[in-house]
C-alpha cells in the first residue's frame, strides 16, 4: 500500500550515487531499501528503528534484493549513536509525527548531517481523507469521543501547513521547503483485507478500537467494507493519500 508514498519521498530526497544515508523509523526497511538501490555500491544506507524485530525483516528484505549496502541500527532517534557530520542525507517516512520531543530529535539529525546535507520527511496530511474516513472515521462516529487519545501518538501532528517547517526551523535547519501532495494509496485486494490491515498497524487508534462494544462490531465492519468499496477500481482499491513533504538543509 505504501509503495507510491515511498517513491514520492525518495524522489523528493534525491539520493545520489555514493551518498551515505540515514533512514529514521525505518521499520521493515522502507524507504531505506529503495534508497540503497539509488546510491549504488559506492553509497551506504543505515536503517534505524526502535524495534529489532522489524529491523530483522528489513535485513531479510535487503538480502533478498541482493543489496549489500544496507545496514540496520536499533536506536532511538532522540539519541543517535553516530558521530557528528556522518551522513549526506537523512530521511523518514511516517516517522517524524511520532517523535516524542520533535525539535530535540531534529537537532540530533542536524548534528549527524554533514554541512550542506538535507533532512527529508514525509508525514500524513489531515485525518479528513478517504482512507482514514472510510476506516477509523467510521469507528469514531459509532463510539463517540476523540479518535485519538489526547496527548498520545498523533499521525496527523503535522497536517497543518507550515507546522513541520516550523520545527525544522527551530532545530536550526535552513533552506526549508514544505509541500502538500496527493499520491497514490491503493490496495490490490478486498475491502476486508484493507480493514484487517488498518486495524493491525494503526497503533495510535488502539484506544478507539478498544472502546467498541462487542455487539457493535458487525455493524461497524459492514459499514467500513461498504465505504472502502466505494474506492474500488477493478481489482484494486484506490484511495489516494494526502501527505506532507518537508526538508531542511544544514548550513
Amino acid at each position: 500500500m505504501g509503495r507510491d508514498v515511498t517513491n514520492t519521498l525518495v524522489d523528493y530526497a534525491q539520493p545520489q550515487t555514493g551518498m551515505t544515508v540515514l533512514d529514521l523509523a525505518s521499520g521493515t526497511g522502507e524507504p531505506a531499501i529503495t534508497i540503497a538501490s539509488r546510491v549504488g555500491r559506492e553509497g551506504h544506507v543505515t536503517a534505524l528503528d526502535l524495534s529489532s524485530e522489524l529491523l530483522e525483516i528489513a535485513t531479510g528484505r535487503a538480502r533478498d534484493r541482493g543489496l549489500t549496502n544496507v545496514s540496520t541500527q536499533q536506536a532511538d532517534a532522540h539519541q543517535l549513536p553516530f558521530p557528528e557530520e556522518k551522513f549526506d542525507l537523512v530521511t523518514s517516512r511516517f516517522g517524524v509525527m511520532f517523535f516524542e520531543e520533535v525539535v530535540g530529535a531534529l537537532r540530533e539529525v542536524y548534528r549527524v548531517l554533514k554541512p550542506g546535507g538535507r533532512a527529508c520527511f514525509l508525514a500524513w496530511g489531515p485525518f479528513e481523507q478517504p482512507y482514514w474516513q472510510s476506516t477509523m472515521g467510521i469507528v469514531a462516529r459509532h463510539v463517540g469521543g476523540p479518535a485519538l487519545n489526547p496527548g498520545g501518538p498523533d499521525p496527523f501532528k503535522f497536517s497543518k501547513p507550515g507546522s513541520l517547517s516550523s520545527v525544522l526551523r527551530d532545530a536550526g535547519f535552513e533552506q526549508i521547503d514544505e509541500q502538500t501532495k496527493k499520491v497514490r494509496w491503493s490496495w490490490p485486494g478486498t475491502a476486508e483485507e484493507v480493514w484487517e490491515q488498518a486495524r493491525a498497524v494503526s497503533t495510535p487508534f488502539l484506544q478507539l478500537l478498544e472502546r467498541v462494544p462487542a455487539g457493535k462490531w458487525d455493524e461497524i465492519n459492514a459499514e467500513v467494507h461498504q465505504a472502502v468499496n466505494r474506492y474500488r477500481e477493478g481489482d484494486t482499491i484506490n484511495f489516494g493519500a494526502v501527505v506532507v513533504l518537508a526538508s531542511g538543509t544544514k548550513k
